[in-house]
């Protein structure tokens, strides 16, 4: 078997998330207190408590890493290791980690200073982001095309999750009008989501170029395990190249469909989803058939996943 872990990405977040896992393993303990250390601040209270700051970008992007990484630390403690790993949008920050890349603290620092720049990037209310459910690829795309050309503003691509499963996101309006006329050729739903900007679009180029100065702040290792990039679902071939990608991650779509594909043909046949919920489950569900695909986010996940990993 070759084993992937999938770190989830921002809006998997929820109060209580990491909770069982500090309470119950030293190993997740210990990185949540290392956290608490490098941000001068309990993220710890945060995933616990508090559902308000969860929704704002600055808190959730290093909580939703933390509670990532020390899901992994307990997963490898009882002898479960990856032989790839990749990250949706946020997620591909924890894979760095886990790859050995990128040094834990120096991450979460990172993290919250790229949800602030993110935050600041994009006035409250001018972008949006929906998804676009049960709809072709092409459609999808097609009506983005449609909105531009009414001179709404921009309406493009930012997450093409699986078969059926595209979040698009720009102007408020421009996407307000592509989802609707998304509607209108067929797709089942197109939902808001509850985000503060137009994620992995240009918009956030002002966000880019203040990331860049921090990432190149940043000590690089060499990787242990392969890590595939959101930026263009390939292999990152090089340390020398993580710096630049991340730069590059913030304004590009992502492209978890083809990631997982690539992966299993690669060899992948059992994905691990570390982090809360099960949201990269589910796109796996739909994009692969016949493969082991599980979630680790407290004792009852692990046990479950021990389970099926070592039927």
């Amino acid at each position: 078997m070759k084993t992937v872990f999938m770190f989830s990405g921002q809006g998997a977040q929820y109060a209580g998330m990491g909770k069982d896992l500090y309470n119950n393993y030293t190993v997740a303990k210990e990185i949540f207190d290392q956290a608490d250390e490098v941000l001068g601040y309990s993220i710890r209270d945060i995933c616990f408590n508090d559902e308000k700051k969860l929704g704002d970008t600055e808190f959730a992007q290093p909580a939703i890493l933390v509670m990532s990484i020390a899901a992994m630390k307990v997963l490898e403690e009882r002898g479960v290791r990856a032989d790839m790993a990749a990250g949706l949008s946020l997620g591909e920050y924890s894979a760095y980690v886990a790859s050995g890349a990128m040094d834990f603290k120096e991450a979460v620092a990172l993290v919250q200073k790229r949800g602030k720049f993110m935050a600041e990037a994009v006035p409250n209310g001018e972008g949006a982001m929906y998804a676009i459910i049960g709809l072709d690829t092409e459609l999808a795309e097609e009506a983005c095309k449609e909105a531009m050309d009414m001179g709404l503003g921009l309406a493009v691509p930012a997450n093409y999750n699986a078969p059926g499963q595209i979040v698009i996101a720009g102007k408020a309006e421009a996407v307000a009008k592509a989802a609707g006329l998304a509607k209108e050729k067929g797709a089942k739903m197109a939902v808001k989501l509850k985000v503060s900007g137009p994620f992995h679009t240009e918009m956030l180029m002002p966000a880019a170029e203040k990331l860049v100065t921090e990432l190149n702040k940043l000590t690089i290792s060499p990787m242990k395990i392969p890590i595939f990039t959101n930026v263009n679902a390939e292999i990152v071939q090089s340390e020398n190249d993580i710096v630049p990608i991340l730069a590059k991650q913030i304004c590009c779509p992502v492209r978890w469909e083809q990631i997982i594909r690539n992966m299993s043909e690669k060899g992948a046949d059992t994905f691990i989803e570390l982090g809360p919920g099960k949201t990269l489950c589910g796109f796996v569900k739909r994009i692969l058939k016949g493969v082991i695909n599980v979630n680790v986010e407290d004792t009852s996940t692990l046990e479950k996943a021990l389970e099926k990993l070592n039927a």
